[in-house]
């Protein structure tokens, strides 16, 4: 089973041009897409609609979106009808097979006086696979702060650790004659966490190694994919700064795959796209099995 994150840049490539066909491209053939960065009536890529566009460059594929926030963008009345037109901004998962249930997590923040911030989100799916149920994430993080990073970790550990007790999206739904969905402890968190490995905030997710025990494999912790498959260095690099490509001192890691320790033993393999331009961020895949 093979999966990718991947933050789209609102479609917006390298070449500061708009393409949702090479980004489609790119993740085409993974069983499990997590997008980033997809909007609705943004201006910054003259106001395309990047879920339908998506839905219709990948049409083999189920999703679900969670938009984080609606901002006007010139709701009117025309012939006396309302027309709402709102910027959206917010997270996908796409999936091979159906999306059983679906909820948008949105992660505290602060409010912000002198750079922009805005609301952001995790996407959660429940899917089910070769290897169980299993409860997917595509994530967002703050970019300008790591202490607001720091509480959405402290906030999304607790949804990821605490769904069996909390009934994620659903639940009782034999008041209605429908079968109770599994609250299954595996999950898949991906996606743009804007931060370091080893910084403050990931070690509140994913722990630190111990100087002779290593990396602790615990219930209460993420698996950082990479570090349990041993990947490190440049080829981990998932974003390029768009204003000089070249530089390769700006480039960094901050787009990770993390598992619940249940998962850890079936990490196969992961790797970094390097040749996607279609963003200033590189997707990410990861396989299970």
């Amino acid at each position: 089973m093979k999966l990718v994150t991947y933050n789209i840049q609102y479609g917006i490539g390298l070449d500061e041009r708009y393409d949702v066909g090479r980004i489609a491209d790119a993740v085409r053939g993974a069983d499990v897409i997590a997008l980033q960065e997809v909007t609705r009536n943004n201006p910054r890529n003259g106001g395309r609609d990047m879920v339908a566009e998506i839905g219709e460059a990948l049409p083999d594929y189920f999703a679900v979106y969670g938009s984080n926030f609606e901002a006007n963008m010139g709701s009117r009345i025309e012939n006396g009808r309302a027309i709402t037109a709102t910027f959206q901004l917010g997270n996908m998962v796409l999936s091979k097979t159906p999306i059983h249930l679906s909820r948008n997590l949105l992660l505290p923040r602060s409010r912000s006086f002198e750079a922009m911030n805005f609301q952001r989100g995790a996407l959660e799916a429940l899917i089910e696979t070769p290897l169980g149920f299993i409860r997917f994430y595509s994530i967002h993080l703050d970019h300008r702060s790591p202490v607001e990073r720091a509480s959405q970790i402290r906030f999304l550990r607790r949804r990821l650790l605490n769904y069996a007790l909390e009934g994620g999206a659903l639940s009782g739904v034999a008041e209605i004659g429908l079968p109770e969905l599994p609250h299954p402890e595996a999950f898949v968190a991906m996606g743009d966490f804007n931060m370091l490995a080893g910084s403050a905030e990931y070690v509140e997710f994913a722990g630190l190694p111990d100087h002779e025990s290593g990396m602790p494999l615990t219930a209460d912790l993420a698996v950082d994919a990479a570090m349990r498959l041993g990947a490190t260095g440049d080829d981990l690099v998932s974003w390029v700064d768009p204003k000089d490509p070249s530089n390769t001192g700006r480039h960094k890691r901050i787009d990770y795959v993390f598992t619940g320790a249940s998962l850890a033993g079936s990490l196969k393999r992961l790797w970094v796209d390097r040749q996607a331009v279609g963003s200033d961020h590189l997707p990410v895949w990861v396989e299970l099995g």
